[in-house]
């Protein structure tokens, strides 16, 4: 008798990602020649600097296309050490720092060399929609911290110390955050820093948005004290900061131990990052930031526009981002209401009925867990947002 056959179990604790579908949505309706104007990707909408091409070029034409040592090479190392020295206070030698084929595998790497099963990992919501699906990979259990728009959408330190328990290994921090745009100070880090120390459990630090600050300034929880860095794995790379997000190219630093760990997951899942691509991130990071100033201006004034915008249409309302390029409507409003006999019940169907009635793709506040939201991307052009958010104002107010 034959014996059934079927997918190991892990699959299947696994969705696909809502950010990616929406942007696929998009582009096929965009085939077939429909006027769709696109808020959810989740990549800015500028060109890589020339600079950083040429130096990729250069590097395929003198060959550099083989295979490169698992964990990076040593130069683009050595740039991401000095930019941790003078960017965030922090010093790590290069055997504490892995290059990686992005940040999304950094962060996968560390959390399956922190977590096992049964363990608990601390996840803030609204979070980053990867985040729970590496956590259950690992064999973890996510556990939700919820966030407030009145708090800023950041953890309150009570709340986090009463959701510890024996089981809790790591929280997962994310500042300038996705999708809220939400930023830590310093003192906010400092009570956070307290208290996983206190409990003696890790942090990941996702800072990729980390040039993306408008009105604060960035602070890595790791440069705050000697045993919070013992504590904290910092995520970054090159993607948003210098668009370079096909590249895939970003990078974690840490404990010697764990960046050995992910280390040897790495060489066993993607050997090496793109050869050439470390050396155009090494061009990226060591080379001209004018146009990362330049991006960064270009952004907030997308955001204050879409900002003023949004809070106008009734229904709509939305907090101020400190950081990253997304706005975080709440919507709550317009659940419950309907349109020709169909009904909103959730930001799912929001969804649907804005890409069906005003050609305007958002993504569902559901997929970073936060169903009264919707996330909405301005790494668009100017045009573009005006035009969107007309549609948009003109679709609501057929639910009232």
């Amino acid at each position: 008798m034959k014996k059934n056959l079927s997918l190991a179990k892990r699959a299947g604790l696994v969705s696909s990602s809502l950010t990616l579908a929406i942007t696929a949505k998009v582009k096929e309706m965009r085939q077939r020649g429909v006027d769709v104007i696109g808020f959810g990707a989740g990549e800015p909408d500028f060109d890589t600097p020339s600079h950083i091409k040429e130096e990729a070029k250069r590097a395929m034409d003198d060959g550099f296309t083989k295979y490169t040592p698992s964990s990076g090479i040593k130069e683009l190392k050595e740039a991401i050490s000095k930019k941790f020295r003078e960017d965030n206070r922090l010093n790590y030698s290069l055997s504490q720092i892995i290059v990686s084929c992005g940040a999304k595998q950094c962060l996968y790497n560390a959390i399956q060399v922190i977590c096992e099963e049964g363990d608990e990992v601390i996840l803030p919501s609204p979070y980053w929609v990867s985040y729970p699906e590496q956590i259950k990979l690992s064999g973890a259990v996510p556990r939700i911290l919820k966030t407030r728009g009145e708090d800023g959408f950041k953890i309150n330190p009570q709340t986090l110390s009463n959701r510890i328990t024996p089981k809790t290994k790591l929280l997962i921090l994310n500042s300038p955050n996705n999708p809220t745009g939400a930023v830590y100070s310093k003192d906010e880090l400092k009570a956070i820093a307290e208290i996983a120390i206190k409990n003696n459990i890790y942090i990941i630090s996702d800072e990729i948005y980390e040039k993306t600050i408008y009105e604060a300034k960035h602070t890595s929880i790791a440069s705050l004290n000697s045993k919070i860095k013992d504590l904290t794995i910092v995520i970054n790379g090159v993607s948003k900061t210098y668009s370079m997000t096909g590249w895939r190219i970003g990078y974690a630093a840490g404990k010697e131990e764990i960046i050995k760990a992910m280390s040897n997951l790495q060489s066993h899942s993607t050997s090496n990052p793109t050869s050439f691509a470390q050396k155009g991130a090494l061009a990226a990071i060591s080379g001209p930031q004018d146009s990362v100033i330049k991006m960064r201006t270009e952004f907030k004034k997308r955001r204050d526009y879409m900002l003023k915008k949004l809070n106008q249409i009734p229904g709509i309302s939305c907090t101020e981002p400190r950081g990253a390029f997304y706005l975080f409507p709440n919507i709550s409003k317009l659940i419950g209401r309907s349109f020709n006999g169909k009904k909103i019940k959730n930001s799912l169907d929001l969804t649907d009925f804005l890409l069906r009635e005003a050609r305007v793709a958002v993504v569902p506040g559901v997929a970073f867990g936060a169903d009264n939201y919707i996330r909405l991307s301005y790494a668009t052009s100017m045009d573009n947002i005006i035009k969107g958010i007309e549609r948009l104002k003109k679709a609501v107010s057929k639910l009232f």
